[in-house]
Formats: C-alpha cells, sequence, structure tokens
C-alpha cells in the first residue's frame, strides 16, 4: 500500500476509534449495568411509566396538576336571598381586602336595603382574590361580588413563622453582635481620633455665629396673613351627602301615609302616679327573679290590648284596590315598637301580645330594642304589626302627632313626665302627667270610637288594677 493511500484511510480509522471504545465499555459492562441503564433509558421515556400503570390510571404528572387545579379553584359570591320583598340593595362596605385569608361564615361584605342591612359571608375558607362590584354600588340578589380562591392556608401560620424568622433573625443579631461589640468599640476610638476640640475652636469664631440670620427667617414667613381668613365670621360651607336606602324608603312610606289615610290626631292627659308607685314596688324584685327591667312601655302595651276588645276597629286594617275596599277584622295583635337608630326609625314587632304579661312584653321588647341598636333585626322582626306605639317622651318631647304606619289604622304616641298641677278632689296637687296622642285613620274609626279608645288607656294606666279584670 501506498504513502498516499494510508494517509486517505487514516482519518476513517480516526473516525471509528470512538465507537470502538464505545463497543468495549458496552461490553466491559455487566448484566446489572445493563439492565439498570435500561431501566433509566425507559423511565425517561416514559415507556416504564405506561407498562406499570393500570388501565385507568392516570400519570403522576396529570394527578399532580388536577390536585393543583382543585385546590386552587375559585369561588364565587353572590348576593343572597335577603327576603321576598327585597331584591337589591346597596353594597356599604368590604369588611376585608384583596389577599385577606377568610374563615367560613366569615363576614365579607354588608348591603344596605330600606329595612334591614344583610352581611355576606365566606361558603367557605379561602383567600378573597377579586372584588367584582364596588362600595355604593346597587347590587341585585344573585349578582356576583367576590371571587374566592378557596383553600389554602390561613394568615396566622405565615404571621407565626414570620415571627419565628424574626426571632431567629433577632437571635442571630445578637449572636453577631458579639463580634460587632468590638468594631462598634473600635469605631468610637476612630471617630475618636479626629480632634472635636481642634474644630470646635475653628469654627468658633463669634462672627459666624453673627452671619446667620434665623430671627430673619422667621420674622419673614407671614402665616398669621392666612389665620384671619380662617377664623373670618359666618362660615358657609355646604356639604352634600347622599340618603342611605332605609332614610330614603321611611321618607317614601311616611308621604304615602300622609297622601292615602285620613289622619286626624286626639290628645288626652294621665296621671303616672299610680304606675310609676306599682313600678317602683315591683320592679328590683322582677329584675331579681327574671333579669327584665320593668318600664312603661309593657303597661301602656297591655292597656291598648284590653281596649281593643271593646274598640276592635283600632287593631283593624283597610285592603283593597283604589285605597281600599276591604277591613280586616284580626283576632290577634302586633303591636310595632318604634326604636331610633343611627340609620333611622324601625319598627321591630311583638307577637300575639295578647297573650303575654308585663314582664313578657318587657322582654320582648327590650330583646327588639337590643338587635334594632346593633343593626341586627331580620325581615321577620319588622313584618307586619297591627297597632304601632312611638315613645318620643325618651328625648323629651312634650307633645306630638305621630304618623300612621300604613296598612296599619292607629299609633298610640308616648311623651315626656312632667310635673304639673291638677286638681284632686278640689285640691290642687302636684302629679307626673303625660300627654297622649292617638293617629287614627278617620276612613276606618270615627272620632267617638279613637277617642273612647284612649280613654280607656287612660283609664287603665291611671289605675293598673283594671287591667287584672279585663
Amino acid at each position: 500500500m501506498s504513502g498516499q493511500q494510508c494517509l486517505r484511510r487514516l482519518p476513517a480509522a480516526m473516525r471509528s476509534v470512538p465507537a470502538m471504545r464505545a463497543g468495549v465499555r458496552a461490553v466491559n459492562r455487566t448484566p446489572a449495568q445493563r439492565s439498570y441503564s435500561a431501566v433509566s433509558k425507559a423511565s425517561s421515556s416514559g415507556l416504564l411509566s405506561q407498562a406499570s400503570r393500570r388501565p385507568g390510571q392516570l400519570p403522576s404528572q396529570r394527578l399532580w396538576s388536577l390536585e393543583q387545579t382543585r385546590s386552587y379553584a375559585d369561588t364565587i359570591v353572590k348576593v343572597p336571598q335577603m327576603a321576598e320583598s327585597i331584591t337589591e340593595g346597596t353594597l356599604k362596605q368590604w369588611s376585608k381586602q384583596v389577599g385577606d385569608y377568610v374563615e367560613q361564615d366569615e363576614e365579607i361584605a354588608t348591603i344596605e336595603t330600606d329595612k334591614i342591612d344583610v352581611s355576606v359571608n365566606a361558603p367557605e375558607a379561602g383567600t378573597i382574590k377579586e372584588f367584582l362590584v364596588n362600595e355604593e354600588d346597587t347590587v341585585t340578589v344573585g349578582q356576583e361580588l367576590v371571587r374566592l380562591e378557596a383553600g389554602g392556608a390561613s394568615s396566622g401560620g405565615s404571621k407565626d413563622a414570620k415571627d419565628e424568622v424574626k426571632e431567629s433573625a433577632s437571635s442571630e443579631q445578637e449572636t453577631s453582635s458579639q463580634p460587632s461589640g468590638e468594631q462598634e468599640q473600635a469605631k468610637p476610638k476612630e471617630e475618636s481620633k479626629p480632634e472635636p476640640p481642634k474644630e470646635e475652636s475653628k469654627p468658633a469664631p463669634p462672627k459666624q455665629e453673627s452671619k446667620p440670620a434665623p430671627p430673619k427667617k422667621e420674622s419673614k414667613p407671614a402665616p398669621p396673613k392666612e389665620e384671619p381668613k380662617q377664623s373670618q365670621p359666618g362660615n358657609r360651607d355646604e356639604r352634600r351627602v347622599k340618603m342611605n336606602r332605609m332614610r330614603l324608603r321611611i321618607s317614601e312610606r311616611l308621604k304615602q301615609s300622609q297622601n292615602t289615610a285620613a289622619a286626624l290626631t286626639t290628645f288626652n292627659e294621665v296621671d303616672m302616679s299610680s304606675i310609676m308607685e306599682f313600678r317602683k314596688l315591683y320592679k328590683d324584685e322582677i329584675l331579681k327573679k327574671t333579669g327584665v327591667k320593668l318600664g312603661f312601655m309593657s303597661a301602656f302595651s297591655r292597656a291598648c290590648v284590653l281596649a281593643m276588645r271593646d274598640i276592635p276597629a283600632v287593631n283593624a286594617s283597610i285592603e283593597g284596590p283604589n285605597g281600599g275596599d276591604t277591613i280586616v277584622y284580626r283576632d290577634y295583635v302586633d303591636i310595632s315598637v318604634a326604636v331610633a337608630t343611627e340609620k333611622g326609625l324601625v319598627t321591630p314587632v311583638v307577637r300575639n301580645t295578647e297573650n303575654l304579661d308585663l314582664v313578657g312584653i318587657e322582654k320582648a321588647i327590650a330583646e327588639l330594642g337590643k338587635k334594632a341598636r346593633d343593626s341586627k333585626l331580620t325581615i321577620e322582626d319588622m313584618a307586619g304589626g297591627t297597632f304601632t306605639i312611638s315613645n318620643g317622651g325618651v328625648f323629651g318631647s312634650l307633645m306630638g302627632t305621630p304618623i300612621i304606619n300604613l296598612p296599619q289604622t292607629a299609633v298610640l304616641g308616648l311623651h315626656a313626665i312632667k310635673d304639673k298641677p291638677v286638681a284632686i278632689n278640689g285640691k290642687v296637687e302636684i302629679r307626673p302627667m303625660m300627654y297622649l296622642a292617638l293617629t287614627y285613620d278617620h276612613r276606618l274609626l270615627d272620632g267617638r270610637e279613637a277617642v273612647t279608645f284612649l280613654v280607656k288607656i287612660k283609664e287603665f294606666i291611671e289605675d293598673p288594677r283594671k287591667m287584672l279584670l279585663g
């Protein structure tokens, strides 16, 4: 073979060397090593997992992705069903913020309606991802409010972890502060190297102290010129605030009452001496036994129930088209008690007052009053009502004309108790007196029935023993 032919075959031989080396390594491998390499290749290509899976079983990667999707699924919180007569409200405020973790049944938002405030609670635990409406927006029943990511961990765990991190960091700082203390000690030495007295002595000439003119700068600003503007007499600022739904509904109902009922008010004056003496004798005993504070509302409620037995039209109402053509008489008495709240006047109802004694009536009124002040009244607490009692005397009202709460027929107004000179058996005595006002619908009640009803209430209050005979 010639030299040129050897040179031509040399590159091919060199190219075959790696393959030869690989073949040698493959031959020198043990059977266990060769089987291990085959398994690793099969597992990397997914052949082994497919072969070892049972029929219908998903790959582990797909299972993980499904579990991840399921654990991070979003839940949409909607406006809850509020009542049959309420279909919309105003989103008053959010109780939480985006990113906050909420527990199941924890309050997220408050919806204000024309009667009550409705709480929106989380259906399950999770993290708030997005608000779908804004505050002061009008929302309807079933509308989407919040996007909630279900599951996850509460913020308490993360806070604990953060606290642990902070504690560990602080401990590390404490441990690392030991050597750094030497550095800190060294720093003051370095700082002490520059001689402060020399620097102080250099800029110490009194000329430099006299040159700056801070007093001039203090005298130059003219804030006193702006002060008289703020203290100008006769402030004429104005502000406009949108009425809340409850106030709008109250105004609508009151105007409807004025336009519908033929309202008329009759007055009388009642001597409160006997009922006040009765209350003074037994209030402590009743409070000790039942935990109920005996007041005057229960006595007036009971007196109204007894007076309605003689004048049942007071407990009736007018129903029907075109202003009403039917009178509805009731055998039960549901008394609406007017309660003043921050948002407006509400009238929760004491059911079946005719079956309650004084303590039972007082207890029911106290419970409803507390719920009203805490904004926890429900639609059921205010639905219905056949007669209303409004006690303006707690605010010091001497006399007033209450407005009928339609579709009721009458409302009794109580007022402040004032000591007045009264003729008793030909003698002038000072007695605690109260004005009573009964506003009634003249379409159903005539003056004779209305006045008779009010006089009977006066008689029961002035002699509470008569209520035992009723």
